[in-house]
Formats: C-alpha cells, sequence, structure tokens
C-alpha cells in the first residue's frame, strides 16, 4: 500500500508545475525568501546615497556595496561544503539569520565604518543563502521544472523592483533611511516557517545513493584568502595613498591562487562547458551590478533627483528582467540558448553605456530608465540561463561545489568591479560628490560617473563571446 502511495507521488511530480501539490508548498516558501532578499536590495540601492551622505562616507560609498559581496565569497564556498556533506538546510537557516543581523547592524550604525561591517554580515547570511537555494533546487525538482522554477526566482524581484523604490524612498524622506535596513528581518519569518519544513523532508542529507561528502578543508582556507584577498584590494582602490600598494600587493599574493583553486580549471580561459558558464557569470553580474550601484547617486548628485525618483528609475527593470528569465525558461527556445544569451549581453553592454548620457544636460532624465529596462531583459536572459546550464553540467553530488563557483564568479567579479569602479570614481573627483554639495547644483564631477560605466560596458561586450563558449564539448565515443 505505502509502495502505491508512493508512486503515485512521484507520478503526480512528474507531470505537475512547481505549484502543483507535490512542490507548492516548498515553491512558494523559497520563493518569497528571494521576494524579500529582492526588497531589501532594491530599497538599500535606494537609501544608500542618504545614509552614506549622514554618514560622512561618500568617498566609500563603492565600499558599502562591494564588503557585501566580499563576504559573501566566504559564505559562497562555506554553503557549498555544507550542502554536500548535509544538505541545504543548514546552511539556509544560517545565512537567513546572518542577513537580518546584519540588516540591524546596518540600520543603527553611527559611523560609515560600522555601516559597511552591517553590510559584511549581511553578505555572509547572502553567500549561505543563494548557495542553499540553487542546491535544494537540483534536490528537490527535476530537471524540467528547474527553469521554471529560476523563472520564479526571477519573477520574484517585480513587485519589489517598482514598489520597493517608492517604498524606500518615501521610508528615507520621511522617517530616516535607518528604517529602510530594520523594518525587513521580521517579515522573513513567515515564509521560512513554510519553506524549511519542505526543505527538510525534500532536500536533508547528502544526496540518495551518495556517503556524506568530506569537509573539505582547504576549499574554506581559500575562500578565507579569497575574502581577505577581496577585502584588501578593495581598501587599497578607495585609499589612494603610495602606502595603499602593500595592501593591494598582499590582497593580490591572496586571491590569485585562492580563485584558481576555487573554480573550475580552465575558467579564465573561458573553456568550453563549465567553466565559461561560471565566466560568463561573474561578467555580466559584475559589469551590470558594478553600474547600477553608481545609478541613483548619480541622478540624485547630478540631475537633482529625489531618493525615490531616483530609486524608481530601476523600476521597470524588474518587470524586463522577468521577462527575459521567463523567456528563456520556454522549451522551444533551448537549441538557441547560447544566441539567446549573446543577444542579453549585448543589451547589457548598450544599458551601461547609454546611462551617463544624462551627465549631458540636454539628454532627458528618462533615459536611464529606457536603458535600464533593455538592460535588466538581458540580465534576465543570461542569469536564469546560467543557472539552468550549471545544474545541467553538474552530478547530484556536485551541485553544492558548482553552485559556490558560480556564485563565486558572481560575487568576486561585483567586488572586484566595484572596486575598481569606485577607484576610478575617488580618483576623479567623485568623493566630493553629495559632501557640502547642493544636490544637482555646482561641484559636479561627471568624469567620476563616466569612469565607472564606459568600461564596465566593455567588459559586458567580452560576455558576448563567452557566451558562445557555454556548451560543453562534444566527445567522441
Amino acid at each position: 500500500m505505502a509502495t502505491l502511495e508512493n508512486d503515485t507521488i512521484v507520478a503526480a511530480s512528474e507531470t505537475e508545475g512547481v505549484l502543483g501539490r507535490t512542490h507548492r508548498a516548498l515553491s512558494i516558501g523559497i520563493v518569497t525568501v528571494v521576494l524579500l532578499i529582492a526588497f531589501e536590495a532594491t530599497a538599500v540601492g535606494t537609501a544608500m546615497p542618504v545614509a552614506a551622505r549622514e554618514l560622512d562616507g561618500v568617498s566609500l560609498y563603492a565600499f558599502a556595496f562591494s564588503g557585501f559581496f566580499t563576504t559573501s565569497l566566504f559564505g559562497m564556498v562555506l554553503a557549498g561544503q555544507w550542502a554536500d556533506r548535509s544538505g541545504p538546510l543548514g546552511p539556509v537557516t544560517a545565512g537567513i539569520g546572518s542577513f537580518a543581523a546584519g540588516l540591524v547592524l546596518a540600520g543603527t550604525a553611527g559611523t560609515m565604518w560600522m555601516f559597511i561591517a552591517g553590510r559584511a554580515v549581511q553578505g555572509l547570511g547572502g553567500g549561505l543563502v543563494i548557495v542553499g537555494l540553487y542546491v535544494v533546487v537540483s534536490r528537490a525538482y527535476p530537471e524540467r521544472l528547474r527553469p521554471a522554477i529560476m523563472a520564479a526566482f526571477a519573477a520574484s524581484w517585480v513587485v519589489p523592483s517598482i514598489v520597493g523604490p517608492l517604498a524606500s524612498g518615501a521610508v528615507t524622506e520621511h522617517l530616516g533611511w535607518r528604517w529602510v535596513f530594520l523594518g525587513i528581518p521580521i517579515l522573513v519569518v513567515p515564509p521560512l516557517a513554510l519553506a524549511l519544513p519542505e526543505v527538510r523532508r525534500r532536500a536533508g542529507g547528502p544526496p540518495e545513493g551518495t556517503a556524506p561528502a568530506r569537509f573539505d578543508r582547504r576549499r574554506i582556507r581559500l575562500a578565507l584568502g579569497i575574502s581577505i584577498g577581496a577585502g584588501l584590494l578593495q581598501y587599497a582602490a578607495q585609499d589612494l595613498r603610495p602606502l595603499s600598494l602593500l595592501p593591494a600587493a598582499v590582497g593580490v599574493a591572496l586571491l590569485v591562487p585562492s580563485v584558481l583553486g576555487l573554480l573550475p580549471r580552465g575558467t579564465y580561459r573561458a573553456a568550453r562547458g563549465l567553466p565559461s558558464v561560471v565566466l560568463l557569470r561573474g561578467i555580466s553580474a559584475g559589469s551590470f551590478i558594478a553600474a547600477e550601484s553608481f545609478v541613483p547617486l548619480m541622478l540624485v548628485t547630478q540631475r537633482g533627483l529625489s531618493p525615490t525618483l531616483a530609486g524608481l528609475s530601476l523600476a521597470a527593470g524588474g518587470g524586463t528582467w522577468a521577462f527575459g528569465s521567463w523567456l528563456q525558461s520556454r522549451p522551444r527556445v533551448e537549441p538557441y540558448r547560447e544566441r539567446l544569451v549573446a543577444g542579453g549581453m549585448v543589451l547589457v553592454a548598450a544599458a551601461v553605456a547609454v546611462a551617463p548620457s544624462v551627465l549631458i544636460q540636454a539628454v532627458p532624465v528618462w533615459t536611464v530608465a529606457v536603458a535600464w529596462a533593455f538592460g535588466c531583459l538581458g540580465m534576465g536572459l543570461v542569469i536564469s540561463s546560467t543557472s539552468v546550464l550549471l545544474l545541467q553540467l553538474s552530478a547530484p553530488e556536485e551541485a553544492g561545489t558548482n553552485s559556490a563557483a558560480l556564485q563565486i564568479s558572481d560575487g568576486l567579479s561585483n567586488a572586484l568591479l566595484l572596486a575598481a569602479g569606485g577607484a576610478a570614481f575617488a580618483a576623479l573627483g567623485g568623493g566630493a560628490v553629495g559632501h557640502g554639495v547642493v544636490q544637482g547644483a555646482g561641484g559636479s564631477h561627471p568624469a567620476a560617473f563616466a569612469a565607472v560605466f564606459l568600461p564596465m560596458s566593455a567588459v559586458a561586450l567580452v560576455g558576448v563571446w563567452v557566451a558562445s563558449r557555454l556548451r560543453a564539448p562534444v566527445t567522441s565515443p
């Protein structure tokens, strides 16, 4: 009788969608967690210019973003090891706790460095959560449903992208930027209560039929090296004094061997298959996020927009990102995935190149909103496709490690390109933007913003070539 019931459940799961009875509770729970993380991300981007100016930390503006990505690198490797050994429940739970603690720390910060510390704690939690959720998808969903659940993750950014900037701007202007951080942690409790029992039941323990993976201490040491190395490089990039060459050199010495040890062999020469998938994820995410982080600051300080309107300039992107992710999930486009991804990278490069045109006063401000909508469409095609391809190219017992590699490429590229952009921004006088300056009047440093956006567009163009190498090489029988 029990066998018949199990067979019925299996048969049902083979025909149901992600919201069918078999996967409904899990899908709603994990997508809601992503939804709340998306609200935080869109809200923080809107509140950040005000927080940086109030804490007298505009010169450290990029560090507030890159600090998040730096600690997330360690969290990603730890989560991959943890999930392969005992399942994704532990890293998801610990990650949400760390993420919430970081929000509280940032929201109560009295100095910019304390604010950055809060963002770093958030990053550790974010690294744990994102890899944990990838392993949940790998373990709990059949391959035919993975593009759909990845599209659902992307779709969960739509409402936050539209409502988040408006809500964050209103809260920032009327209650203060701190409440943007302090108001989110309690909201994550209900979806966790729904998702965690399903994660325990469907994805607990090591993959079925395999022994628990060994905890690779070498990878943990490399993860620590990559985080410390990236942090030192970011510090040196923000300092811009001759003495900063010393921490920069130490950072490179730690970073290079750590990266080579944690990413698939051949990643940085774009070897076909998994290495190129991992490389493209870093190129796309790093170039786009590094540019996007400066959009609200540019609009507030150079065109005099309020934080609410500056945040709303990015709102349409949530819908187009979700549309791109949905488009890549259609079965008919699978044979054309490489072309779709290459087209997505062209859109990203064009959007990043067009955005700084608003530094010319004659260019309408809404140009940024239109450009960013197309850029987000490209990102929806690329990010979801790299996630799907990674799981296709990974054995079940390697899902955690490979998912960690994908997210390391994402986070490391974000951290390094933000550091490079922040250094260029500060070197050209960007640190004075908004410091004792009336919004939109005097003290303008348009070249500082152009030095961030144009190189990031060039990086995105490299991704067009990498997109042609995503399929694994065909081996002879």
